[in-house]
């Protein structure tokens, strides 16, 4: 099944967008999220985007959306000001019954002017600027408390949660101390507490490795944790997979340790090579990562013997799903740029990986020869949607919007950023991250990233 020029350009809803892909997408939907109703926004979305009154975010009619936080503003826990750059998220049940925790991302930097407050007994690093921010909704999305998950990380791009009801987040960032003003080494995995009993211990998960991590995906079975790597250069990064000394999991039990190790795809050195989907790799290999702290060479530059491992630019979204009945793990390649150093040219990936059965599979693949000519925009955090469909955040240039791909291979536009953080000449628009559904699917929550603004929308999501 594949997305044609005409079929993207004459979708009223998704004029400009610059994308195209070809690949089979109904085994991205089929997990338990995905059980019931009509794919999301039915065959051609929900209708053209409405231009917000008030600037900020552009829905389809009869949709409608609240602000529950904005960078600058005072968060309710007296902790200090809302930080910024608000990046990955997800949305867990709360402590009572209908409430909701949404725990916060900020991929700050060694010179982002709005930190996260270091909290006593909340803080790695005093220097370090990044961490969490947790807010608890009640059942109509009213702000009821918002707080510092933990402090003084860096570069908190994103991450993902666990089975036992906690959040991993990921610092992007391989800095050691002394660097950028650091007194602690970075670039790890932090688990932090949601529930009552869980309290955050905020030092790293250093098993899991130190580089420019990206996102976490848990097997909820087996307990394996699979983790992407967003490096900025080449060779770029990996997909790795930690095997627990402690698979039944259960809050901090990753700090008991385990087993990092690295995929290889025999004979297929930088996944961006692939461009037909459906294509699979059978007897994928898993080689131990020689030194998971990078003490002096980062881990993508290691000796792994045995013909190396397997590169991508990019590697940025990953989650847990299913495939014909069985467990699989999805993960995002954003795009790949020959001119950087990649093997050919794409506007994203999404792969699965079958741990039963070994097997690697190019499930979905954008742009640029899949129909559309013009630039298309990387696909970066990604969600299931309530009615079967997948929900994309883009990062790029120009307007940036929030995209809905259904089970028949429309892509429509859900959402637009209207707040423009450049001049009339050259506007520019705050890139979309952390799309995520509340548990009872009813209400998705996105960040804008900057300026940094997290948003609640409801609608007619099974329409």
């Amino acid at each position: 099944m594949s997305a044609t020029r005409r079929r993207i350009l004459g979708s009223a809803a998704a004029v400009g967008a610059g994308i195209a892909f070809a690949g089979s997408l109904s085994e991205l939907f089929a997990v338990k999220d995905a059980a019931h109703a009509a794919p999301a926004g039915g065959r051609d979305g929900y209708g053209p985007l409405v231009p917000d009154p008030d600037g900020l975010l552009d829905l389809p009619k009869g949709f409608r959306y609240r602000v529950l936080s904005r960078e600058g503003e005072p968060m309710l826990s007296g902790q200090g000001p809302v930080p910024g750059n608000h990046d990955g998220m997800t949305a867990l049940p709360g402590p009572r019954p209908g409430h909701v925790q949404l725990v916060r991302n900020h991929e700050n930097r060694h010179n982002a002017p709005r930190r996260v407050p270091a909290v006593r007994g909340l803080t790695y690093d005093p220097q370090g600027m990044g961490g969490c921010t947790v807010l608890e909704l009640s059942g109509s999305d009213r702000v009821l408390d918002e707080r510092v998950g933990i402090a003084g990380t860096a570069v908190n791009c994103a991450g993902g949660p666990t089975p036992w009801g906690t959040w991993l987040t990921c610092e992007e960032t391989e800095d050691k101390a002394g660097t950028n003003g650091y007194t602690r080494d970075h670039g790890f995995i932090f688990e932090v507490g949601l529930r009552p009993g869980h309290r955050t211990v905020p030092e790293p998960l250093t098993a899991m490795g130190r580089f420019q991590h990206e996102a976490i995906a848990v097997d909820p079975r087996e307990g394996v944790v699979y983790e992407t790597e967003d490096a900025f250069d080449h060779p770029f990064g990996l997909f790795y997979r930690f095997l627990p000394h402690r698979p039944r999991g259960g809050f901090d039990s990753l700090r008991a340790g385990g087993r990092l190790e690295a995929m290889r795809v025999p004979g297929v050195p930088d996944l961006s090579a692939v461009t037909e989907p459906g294509t699979h790799f059978d007897g994928v290999e898993w080689l131990p990562v020689p030194d998971p702290l990078a003490k002096r060479t980062p881990i993508r530059l290691q000796d792994f013997g045995r013909g190396g491992v397997t590169h991508a630019q990019k590697l940025e979204g990953c989650y847990w799903g299913s495939h014909r009945g069985e467990g699989a793990v999805y993960f995002v390649s954003s795009y790949a740029r020959s001119s950087e150093g990649s093997a050919a040219d794409h506007f994203g990936q999404v792969w699965r990986y079958e741990p039963g059965r070994r097997r690697l599979t190019l499930a979905v693949i954008f742009g640029p020869d899949t129909g559309v000519d013009t630039p298309g925009e990387s696909p970066d955090n990604i969600c299931l949607a309530p009615g079967g469909g997948l929900m994309v955040c883009e990062d790029g240039g120009g307007a940036q919007h929030v995209y809905g791909l259904t089970r028949h291979g429309e892509i429509y536009a859900l959402a637009r950023n209207a707040q423009n953080t450049g001049t009339a000449r050259e506007p520019e628009y705050g890139e979309f991250a952390g799309v995520t559904f509340s548990p009872d699917r009813r209400t998705m929550y996105v960040n804008c990233y900057e300026p940094g603004t997290t948003f609640a929308v409801t609608g007619p999501w099974r329409h």
